[in-house]
């Protein structure tokens, strides 16, 4: 959404730039890297390796201004990126899901660990921008 509403868009990647992983991104990752930014700490040809994506979600979590965190499953990659986020002094926001849900299982442990719920527009808008939420 960010891509075709103009908006600025920053890609962070575990492998080398000439490396798409999953190669089902190699169509997103390339429009990234021509309207936006790909980053990567790794060298040309570099695989995705497991190691890999923690190492990077700690580049996301230092880029952000706030973690939104949409789905989760216990000990995910999403959890490892909005720890790293906490440890960085960002915003960490979670949106809650049904209980019943492997994938929510991680954002309502966000939320009841303190993390701010996002229920609706109004609450991500006001996360990022105070003056609305004093107009809402």
């Amino acid at each position: 959404q960010a891509l075709a509403s103009g908006g600025a868009v920053i890609g962070v990647i575990g492998t080398g730039l000439d490396q798409t992983y999953p190669r089902s991104n190699g169509a997103l990752q390339a429009q990234v890297a021509d309207q936006g930014l790909l980053l990567t700490e790794y060298p040309l040809q570099t695989p995705p390796l497991p190691s890999h994506f923690p190492a990077r979600n700690r580049i996301i979590a230092g880029l952000c201004q706030t973690c939104l965190v949409v789905e989760a499953k216990q000990q995910s990659g999403s959890l490892i990126t909005a720890n790293l986020a906490l440890q960085e002094n960002r915003n960490v926001c979670a949106v809650p899901g049904p209980i019943t849900s492997l994938t929510s299982l991680g954002t309502n442990e966000l939320i009841s660990e303190g993390a701010q719920p996002i229920l609706n527009s109004k609450d991500l808008l006001a996360e990022f921008d105070p003056w609305f939420e004093a107009e809402a």
